[in-house]
């Protein structure tokens, strides 16, 4: 049986293609970067580019994607900082950002632990995010990701699907981005460090993002 959360999903989804259906083709998408010109170096952090397979590219759909590893140096050089960016133009045609409570666990891992809180970046500004920590057998990791849009952030998928609604009757425009910072939590490490980490490099990194998530 489909939980309730499904069914208000699917509902939202409907409600979304009505609305926009009677507001003409095509939405109103702003200029912006692509994901590709984030700093290769954040606040001390190096980094590479990981492929995205087709297989995923094809789940994923139309959009601009960036799945980079970042090493750090000092204190926070024992583990890596994982940060993927996927920014969808339009949600007109009824793609939608995947939600990781769905693909994380259809990929073996399991939800530990969940919190919804408040992350401030280096320049002060505040966002909404979910912190999670997410096991696969004896493997763990922490997780911190939230979507973005409009100048919002949102830590609820839910709540960013109802705001993708309003933002477009108000404004015409349904483009949206999942950001998501994961970092492995080692054996010999409390999750509090993990936690550090994954903070220390997402408050740091976070003020690139109206480059490529336009306001």
């Amino acid at each position: 049986m489909k939980s309730p959360r499904f069914w208000t999903v699917v509902l939202l989804l409907i409600a979304t293609a009505v609305i926009l259906h009677g507001r003409g083709d095509k939405d109103y998408i702003p200029a912006r970067q692509p994901l590709s010109d984030m700093p290769q170096t954040i606040g001390g952090w190096s980094s590479h580019d990981l492929p995205i397979d087709s297989e995923a590219l094809a789940v994923l759909g139309e959009g601009d994607f960036l799945n980079r590893v970042y090493t750090g140096s000092g204190a926070h050089a024992s583990q890596p900082v994982g940060l993927f960016i996927g920014y969808f133009p339009t949600q007109r045609t009824g793609q939608t950002i995947h939600s990781p409570q769905h693909c994380l666990p259809g990929a073996g891992w399991t939800f530990e632990s969940s919190n919804y809180t408040t992350l401030r970046d280096i320049n002060g500004r505040n966002y909404q995010v979910g912190e999670y920590v997410i096991t696969d057998g004896e493997s763990r990791q922490f997780v911190i990701y939230w979507y973005q849009a409009h100048g919002r952030s949102i830590a609820n998928e839910y709540k960013a699907k109802l705001t993708m609604v309003t933002d477009a009757i108000r404004t015409n425009r349904t483009d949206g981005a999942l950001v998501r910072v994961i970092t492995p939590v080692s054996s010999s490490e409390p999750i509090s460090s993990a936690r550090d980490r994954a903070v220390l490099f997402a408050s740091q990194m976070a003020p690139y993002l109206p480059k490529f998530i336009p306001d």
